[in-house]
C-alpha cells in the first residue's frame, strides 16, 4: 500500500513493478543481477479520486504516456529493494505534486527603467556593429 495522504491510499495491486538489469557501470554484478525497477501505474484504471486523475492527465510530463500510464525507472541504488523504495517514493511525490494548487500568474508590465535599459543596450550593440563595417 502506497500512502499518498492521510485519506488516499493506492493498493499494491494497482502498481506494476518489474525487476530488470541496470544500465551503466556496475562491476561484476551488472550483467547478472536484476537490480533496476521498472514501475508502471495506470492513472485511468486506478482508485485515485477523479480530481487527482484529471490533474495527472493534464500534466506535461515525459513519464506519463498518452494512454495515461506513469512509467518510472529506478536504477540509482545497488539493491533491488532500495530501487523499489525509490520508484514508489517518486510516484508518491508525483501524485502529491498535483494536489498543491498552482498560483495564478499576475500579468505585470516592465518598468520604465528596465525599458530604457533595454533600449540603451540595443542602441549600444547597434553602434558597436556599425563600427565593424568596412571603411570606405
Amino acid at each position: 500500500m502506497l500512502h499518498i495522504s492521510s485519506h488516499i491510499v493506492i493498493p499494491d495491486s494497482e502498481i506494476d513493478l518489474h525487476a530488470m538489469r541496470s544500465q551503466g557501470a556496475g562491476g561484476q554484478n551488472v550483467n547478472k543481477v536484476s537490480t533496476a525497477i521498472h514501475l508502471q501505474f495506470d492513472i485511468t484504471a486506478s482508485s485515485l479520486p477523479s480530481f487527482y486523475k484529471e490533474e495527472l492527465l493534464k500534466l506535461r510530463d515525459s513519464r506519463i504516456s498518452d494512454d495515461g500510464v506513469i512509467t518510472i525507472k529506478a536504477q540509482q541504488h545497488r539493491t533491488q529493494e532500495r530501487n523499489r523504495e525509490d520508484a514508489l517514493e517518486r510516484l508518491r511525490l508525483l501524485i502529491q505534486s498535483v494536489a498543491i494548487p498552482r498560483k495564478k500568474r499576475k500579468a505585470t508590465k516592465p518598468t520604465k527603467g528596465s525599458q530604457n535599459r533595454r533600449i540603451e543596450s540595443k542602441k549600444k550593440q547597434g553602434r558597436l556593429k556599425a563600427l565593424r563595417g568596412t571603411l570606405e
